[in-house]
């Protein structure tokens, strides 16, 4: 009786070393809000997902493989809420991947002293800094994003998979330095026109600093390339909120897209209130396949020469650590233009008017585990 006592607290001991070697979380978000977007004077209430932060479901694991070295995964899908389904399409700006089960990232990592080498389906360096110094994270109707990244259609004639995902990817990131970070990835194209990339991030944190500058080159078609580059920043000032910044360029054969924000948030107790103000500028010669030889537009894909401005307000209140309220208004002036602050369903003809401003707002409740 004795004996197997021991061999029973001898079992219960290694199970318990195994266990802290190794661990799998399971983690989410579920975001639902109550929407209103117009364009062309088309307007449309809506049950939407992804007011403030992007639904999701996913499992990550450590395992200590000794030495100082890790192994590690990340699988992690996105979630239409809204319906409970996962979304037919990538409307992302990033690469394709209607079919895939964890389309938001898929990687596995080794990790050391040495830094992290990271293989999969992941973020591209260049959108990070969107989403970093976004004081709405690139979610909502008041996203920078819905000025930016809709150029999946760029001329000429190519595809752009790579503005906030890629597939095929291999990446270094720098282990801890101080306040400096970075990163390096490059994708296999694979015979897939838009995803054959090469691109890079570094930056500096420390205190209420935080600046990053990225570039990255994308294969569009077979002798055109895509080039991104963006700059960001942001300054915490600790009492009178948090200030940030971003410049950023794109240019896909005779066409260039220059974006530029400004935002700002303040906590007030359980409160956070949030504004921004951006602009685009596209420059050069149009697809007069989709846009038309006079830039009318032809079809709702027609990526026009012109300008936009865009100004976003909102708020969030935090019931708790996981679970919180928010409220977004934003609107959109276009200028040659027809970007929007939200998708209207079911009404893409809508968009084939250029130079309509857009309205977007919502209420909605966000929550996370």
């Amino acid at each position: 009786m004795k004996k197997s006592l021991i061999a029973l607290a001898a079992l219960t001991a290694f199970a318990g070393v195994a266990s802290a070697q190794s661990s799998v979380t399971l983690f989410g978000v579920v975001d639902l809000s109550m929407r209103s977007v117009e364009y062309n004077n088309v307007s449309q209430k809506q049950l939407a997902t992804d007011g403030q932060a992007s639904s999701r479901l996913g499992f990550r694991g450590i395992e200590d493989l000794g030495g100082g070295m890790r192994a590690g995964f990340w699988l992690e899908g996105a979630l239409s809420a809204d319906t409970g389904t996962q979304p037919l399409t990538s409307v992302d700006g990033g690469s394709s991947n209607a079919n895939g089960s964890f389309q938001r990232r898929a990687t596995v990592s080794l990790m050391g002293g040495f830094g992290e080498v990271r293989l999969g389906r992941d973020y591209t360096p260049t959108f990070w800094n969107w989403t970093t110094f976004d004081p709405f994270g690139t979610n909502g109707v008041a996203s920078a994003t819905n000025l930016g990244l809709e150029v999946a259609g760029l001329t000429p004639g190519g595809s752009y998979g790579t503005l906030v995902r890629a597939n095929n990817t291999v990446g270094y990131f720098l282990p801890a330095m101080g306040g400096l970070y970075g990163q390096v990835m490059v994708a296999a194209g694979e015979r897939v026109a838009g995803n054959k990339l090469m691109g890079g991030r570094i930056g500096y944190s420390a205190g209420p600093i935080n600046v990053a500058a990225s570039y990255s080159s994308t294969q569009v078609t077979g002798d055109v390339d895509g080039n991104n580059w963006n700059i960001g920043g942001s300054f915490d000032t600790g009492t009178i909120g948090k200030f940030s910044a971003f410049y950023g360029s794109i240019d896909v054969g005779s066409l260039t897209q220059d974006n530029w924000f400004v935002g700002y948030q303040m906590p007030l107790g359980a409160f956070t209130l949030k504004a921004s103000y951006g602009e685009v500028k596209r420059s050069g010669t149009p697809d007069s396949v989709r846009c038309g030889a006079n830039g009318a537009a032809v079809t709702n894909t027609c990526v026009a020469q012109g300008k936009a401005a865009q100004f976003g307000l909102g708020f969030t209140y935090d019931l708790s650590k996981r679970t919180a309220l928010y409220g977004t208004y934003a609107q959109t002036d276009n200028n040659g233009t027809r970007f929007r602050n939200g998708q209207l369903v079911n009404t893409a003809a809508t968009y084939n008017t250029l130079g309509q401003n857009a309205v977007g707002y919502e209420f909605g409740v966000r929550h996370s585990f």
